[in-house]
């Protein structure tokens, strides 16, 4: 569906890390904004209550408007130098139904990143997360077991904060970003490899940003929260068994080898 716009953009993004929650996405904003060729105007509102301009695509009350209001997506977007690139950092907007085809409306040109994340551990990092917010009351493998009735209780939007198996169902995802972006304008990076290889992998983001590799790394980890606790065997046996089906298919659209993610 197309929306009018109040105001055209003038300096639109040009790229958008969208997801998933939990793998890696904050620690690539950093090394990105780190960059002094890139600027990412949002970047400020990572830890407020308010967040127009990150969670802009996903906004249903502002889309269920005639007009499309940019303004707070573009404040901040004003280019210093015409080799600036313009980017921002919105983990659920992958996970988000509704997001793509407003990001393609708004720019079919935007470069998307996405970094994908064990979806046992990644479920596992989320609801790690919002029990450090107090946010969560319940056990990991209780949360799992209720995440259904929750998702119900939220309709007719989708869950956000107690997602977490949800979300880690990637395949159907990819292919709504497939459905929308070329490929092209795709760069699917598994975190394990961000993790492990962080140069190699900042290097080939850098590359299909079509700007020079960045000159200093900082510590991947600076992001990180500190556990309660570890995942136990039985809990990453449930989630191995509910994400098999759709890592292998996960597999076959992007070419990958996910055979660590299926260890039990």
């Amino acid at each position: 569906m197309l929306f009018k716009s109040k105001r055209q953009p003038t300096d639109k993004l040009d790229f958008i890390i969208a997801g998933a929650q939990k793998a890696g996405t904050s620690a690539l904003a950093d090394f990105l904004e780190s960059h002094p060729r890139i600027a990412m105007p949002h970047k400020d509102e990572l830890h407020r209550t308010v967040q127009p301009a990150r969670h802009f695509f996903d906004d249903e009350e502002r889309f269920a408007r005639n007009e499309i209001d940019y303004a707070p997506l573009q404040r901040g977007c004003a280019r210093k130098h015409d080799s600036t690139l313009l980017g921002s950092c919105t983990p659920i907007y992958i996970y988000w139904k509704t997001a793509m085809e407003r990001i393609r409306n708004y720019n079919d040109k935007v470069k998307l990143l996405i970094l994908l994340r064990n979806p046992a551990d990644r479920a596992f990092s989320h609801w790690n997360m919002q029990r450090d917010r107090n946010l969560e009351s319940l056990d990991f493998m209780d949360a799992v077991r209720e995440e259904k009735c929750r998702a119900q209780e939220a309709l007719p939007l989708q869950l956000r904060k107690f997602s977490y198996v949800d979300r880690g169902f990637y395949a159907g995802q990819i292919e709504r970003v497939f459905h929308y972006f070329p490929r092209e304008q795709v760069e699917v990076i598994k975190f394990e490899n961000f993790r492990r290889e962080s140069r190699r992998t900042l290097d080939a983001v850098c590359a299909f940003l079509g700007i020079e590799s960045l000159q200093n790394l900082n510590n991947v980890e600076n992001n990180s929260t500190p556990y309660a606790r570890t995942m136990t065997r039985s809990e990453r046996e449930v989630l191995v068994d509910l994400y098999k089906a759709d890592i292998e298919r996960l597999e076959k659209l992007l070419g990958w080898d996910c055979s660590d993610w299926k260890k039990m």
